[in-house]
């Protein structure tokens, strides 16, 4: 089962489902084993998505993960991702999804201020990104803080149920409220398996930020 989640912080990253159901275009910073990006393309058939993977020897194995080839709705690009935000030509993503993680944990570049602030800036008007993060890493207050001032506050943390790790939703639109979930509507483009596998962690999510903004 290629496309299925198995890890869960991935399950909790894709509460960007709560805020943004059927977003046009997706982008992805690290590719790693490719789970984030097999379960969008084969669940979100509506959406077009850009994979940013700055290693080759990753992207060299995506046939073995069975990531797919790339075509109209779907592009792995050779790049850091931190330079490719950068360019002037940047197109403009609905959700932004960043899991950029090397051999000696998150690279310096995907967790500056300018990093979120070139972030917040290729994000359309509604636009939500979604960061995983150590939790447990010495610099991880440091890393909500930048998120947050880049956001302007409109930010939220939700711990993934193994606790290490913790995903910050962000939004470039509304406040990120609870209040505007519809967990029907979030669920109703997947396929069945997907939404049994999915509903019980964006219920959760929204539960968890209910509790952050302070009720209901």
């Amino acid at each position: 089962q290629p496309s299925r989640l198995d890890v869960d912080y991935t399950r909790t990253m894709m509460g960007f489902l709560l805020f943004q159901p059927a977003p046009a275009h997706i982008g992805m910073i690290g590719l790693g084993g490719g789970s984030l990006a097999k379960f969008c393309h084969r669940q979100l058939r509506a959406s077009r998505m850009t994979v940013l993977e700055i290693n080759p020897h990753v992207i060299a194995l995506r046939r073995e993960f069975h990531v797919p080839d790339d075509d109209e709705r779907f592009t792995v690009i050779a790049a850091d991702g931190a330079l490719y935000l950068q360019q002037a030509e940047t197109p403009r993503f609905d959700v932004l999804l960043v899991d950029g993680f090397d051999h000696e944990g998150q690279p310096a570049a995907l967790c500056s201020q300018r990093f979120y602030d070139d972030c917040f800036a290729a994000l359309g008007d509604q636009g939500v990104l979604v960061v995983n993060l150590h939790s447990d890493h010495p610099d991880y207050p440091l890393l909500v803080g930048r998120i947050n001032r880049s956001f302007s506050g409109n930010a939220v943390e939700v711990m993934a149920v193994e606790k290490s790790n913790a995903v910050v939703f962000a939004s470039r639109g509304p406040a990120l409220s609870p209040r505007c979930v519809n967990l029907a509507h979030s669920l109703s483009g997947l396929d069945d398996a997907a939404r049994v596998q999915l509903k019980p962690e964006l219920a959760r999510v929204a539960w968890e930020m209910k509790d952050l903004a302070g009720g209901g």
